[in-house]
């Protein structure tokens, strides 16, 4: 069944020193029918990295325009039925995408997150299961009334989603995914959880979410402002 359904990963990179193992994490996949669309978003550093990979990765170079920008250039490629996001500094475990495509059609979903380790520099687990977890339906849409409650590399949803809602918002830098899924929330699509850790989410000091807490703060609450009574419209029907 799973190898019915290409899915494309789209691994957007900018300057990353852990690019060849995000890559080598997608090759050693169980699930074969995959398709890697690399975009480097205008990187001066680690390019060198790449060259072992270009004849199984699918590179497109672009000036920088950030990762939104980058995503989206992917997201105009894909072949895939389904397609997910691996950051350049993430993994997925060898099983992820074989898992996660089982999961959704045995389910005929659209869209789908999982649990996720999070993993030092050395690429050692240092907490297990770090997704919030929601005993209701009512209190994970509450959740994004606060924060982003999904991580991004854990996501595979249907390309098709994309002629629904649109692309990422590439006029927010740092918030454009917790854009895309309230806007995915507010056109009422089920957003499946998986309840397994199928990717390793790293923190180290020179990731954006430790360089750029405050503004990444400043454009959350932008975001939770333009949305404001259409989330209270959402939570009224539950």
């Amino acid at each position: 069944m799973c190898g019915l359904a290409k899915v494309s990963v789209i691994i957007p990179f900018y300057n990353c020193k852990y690019v060849d193992q995000a890559i080598d994490s997608v090759l050693k996949q169980t699930f074969s029918d995959i398709e890697i669309i690399l975009v480097d978003d205008g990187s001066t550093m680690y390019t060198e990295k790449l060259f072992p990979y270009l004849d199984r990765i699918h590179c497109i170079r672009q000036i920088n325009g950030g990762t939104a920008c980058a995503l989206n250039r992917g997201l105009q490629t894909v072949k895939g039925e389904y397609v997910a996001w691996l950051s350049s500094d993430d993994l997925f475990y060898p099983d992820k995408i074989k898992r996660q495509v089982e999961f959704m059609e045995q389910r005929n979903a659209a869209f789908c997150y999982t649990d996720y380790h999070v993993i030092n520099e050395r690429s050692q687990i240092i907490q297990h299961d770090a997704t919030a977890k929601f005993r209701t339906f009512r209190s994970f849409i509450e959740a994004f009334t606060s924060y982003c409650p999904i991580n991004g590399c854990t996501v595979m949803m249907k390309s098709s989603i994309i002629k629904q809602i649109g692309y990422f918002n590439e006029t927010l830098t740092y918030t454009h995914d917790y854009d895309f899924w309230v806007r995915l929330l507010l056109e009422k699509e089920n957003m499946y959880y998986m309840n397994e850790p199928l990717t390793a989410y790293r923190r180290h000091e020179e990731m954006g979410t430790i360089r750029h807490l405050g503004s990444i703060q400043i454009e959350l609450e932008k975001v939770k402002v333009n949305y404001f009574n259409e989330f209270q419209g959402l939570l009224a029907n539950y």
